[in-house]
């Protein structure tokens, strides 16, 4: 009857919110916490947070999950979070500087220096040096802030900053370091090149774990102050993507998931390390050991449906139900969803959207399907790219915000030629993927007893009529970008 009792903690430190949840062995949700966090943008490009407001929401979030439980058999914690960010640390542990953020764009030129230094730079890493990275901000430390960078004691990712505190240990998991540029993605070890290019060594990094073995104990006074009978090991735990996999279950070999949040992931599992950078994707350790993952990413993918919103001043289910009233066939207006530029496959920041095709007799629908196919066509880039690298799909399971639309589903099938799998709980997410990831460090189950999908809520197969037309529109789709490609400017 113990083990009923048993609990996980998930710590998802996001960019926007830090959520907290607490699982049992069954994965039912017990008790959660969602607290809001501030992003400082103090010049043009420039995206930071101060480390210490991480913690001080963490201790909040544990406050209102008492409030739900008791906390005395909590057995595990993990870990999830925004990936790339750089905390710096002296040598007494104290933050230096305000974290530099995925999203901070300072170190373009940065970028440029890392690939001419170090030639070898996308075999090593499987990928292109750009400013969302870590290497590059610190290069950019290193020449902008040299006192600064004279007294960096550790340099950690901001989950493991969360985790620094917990336990008082420098430890990182493969897959949220094989976000940096200094790891050799395929030894899944820091890389002696990639950290010598930027004034760093081996010494300033902390110690790898797999996302699946222990990474930590919980320290002694926190635990009192929590409450806890014992103290709960820290998982090795995963960047936010990893993660958010392991919370779908998408960990064996050609699973993948599209993710139709405010951008777009589409994430693919590997067996091995293959990679395609010159083409925008991204290729990382899985968190799961001996396990790889590629990624396509699109800047704007939901966010363009409310983009159409705000404008039309109608909401977005409505937009999509007035389409849903009659059977789609492919639409006649394209539209380029570059609103933010785009990653995957043109790494291009100044990429532009664009509707193609408008007559008089063109609407509200017609704009409305033309951006769902839109968004379509871009996830259908990034499944070139994968497949290009080498990559096997499956199965491709459709999560966030858009995938609770059965239509765009339906596109998004009939665009990939591959079957989407919407489940009951789309939004389960990283945090839940950390506490799973938490059981397997105390070897609370096996990996796929503990790492299930969801329910499956329907399989939307493509509609095989318009499979043709929608090919021909994927092709006419890249040829509109490239027509328009150096009309994009600053």
């Amino acid at each position: 009857h113990l083990l009923i009792f048993i609990m996980f903690l998930g710590i998802d430190l996001g960019t926007s919110a830090i959520k907290l949840l607490i699982i049992n062995e069954s994965n039912s949700v017990l008790a959660e916490s969602n607290i809001s966090l501030h992003v400082s943008r103090p010049h043009p490009l420039w995206s930071e947070q101060d480390p210490d407001e991480w913690w001080r929401a963490l201790l909040k979030g544990i406050e209102d999950l008492k409030s739900q439980t008791s906390l005395s058999d909590l057995k595990g914690i993990g870990l999830s979070g925004q990936m790339h960010g750089a905390v710096l640390l002296d040598k007494k542990g104290e933050v230096l500087r305000p974290a530099i953020l995925w999203n901070d764009g300072r170190s373009g030129k940065e970028c440029f220096e890392l690939e001419d230094a170090v030639p070898d730079l996308h075999r090593i890493t499987g990928n292109l040096a750009m400013p969302g990275f870590t290497a590059p901000k610190l290069l950019w430390i290193r020449k902008n802030e040299p006192e600064i960078f004279s007294r960096i004691r550790t340099v950690l990712l901001p989950k493991d900053f969360l985790r620094f505190r917990l336990c008082g240990e420098a430890i990182s998991d493969m897959s949220d370091s094989s976000g940096t540029l200094w790891m050799d993605t395929a030894a899944r070890d820091w890389s002696e090149i990639m950290l010598a290019a930027t004034s760093l060594s081996r010494d300033q990094m902390p110690r790898l774990v797999e996302g699946t073995s222990p990474g930590g104990v919980l320290r002694s006074e926190l635990c009192r102050e929590w409450g806890l009978a014992a103290n709960p090991i820290i998982a090795g735990s995963a960047g936010d993507n990893a993660a958010g996999a392991v919370g779908i279950g998408v960990i064996k070999s050609g699973s993948a998931f599209v993710s139709l949040g405010t951008s777009g992931v589409y994430f693919v599992v590997n067996p091995r390390f293959i990679h395609n950078p010159k083409q925008g994707s991204h290729a990382f350790c899985h968190c799961i050991p001996d396990t790889w993952h590629q990624m396509g990413v699109i800047l704007s993918a939901s966010s363009c449906l409310s983009w159409l919103s705000s404008i039309l001043k109608q909401n977005e289910g409505e937009l999509i139900s007035s389409l849903e009233s009659s059977p789609l066939k492919p639409g006649e207006v394209m539209f380029l969803p570059y609103l933010s530029g785009e990653r995957t496959p043109h790494n291009n920041p100044n990429a532009q959207g664009v509707f193609f095709g408008l007559r008089h007799e063109h609407g509200t629908k017609e704009l409305t399907q033309a951006v769902l196919e839109g968004v379509a066509f871009a996830f259908g880039d990034c499944q070139q790219v994968l497949l290009d690298a080498g990559a096997e799909i499956d199965e491709v399971s459709l999560i966030g915000g858009g995938s609770k639309s059965h239509l765009w589903a339906q596109i998004l099938a009939s665009v990939l030629e591959r079957p989407m799998i919407r489940h009951d709980s789309p939004e389960m997410g990283p945090a839940v993927g950390a506490a799973r990831l938490a059981m397997l460090a105390i070897n609370n189950g096996s990996l796929e007893d503990i790492c299930q999908r969801p329910g499956i809520k329907e399989i939307v197969e493509p509609n095989l009529k318009y499979v043709p037309q929608y090919r021909q529109d994927q092709e006419r789709y890249r040829r509109l970008y490239r027509h328009l490609e150096e009309d994009f400017s600053e």
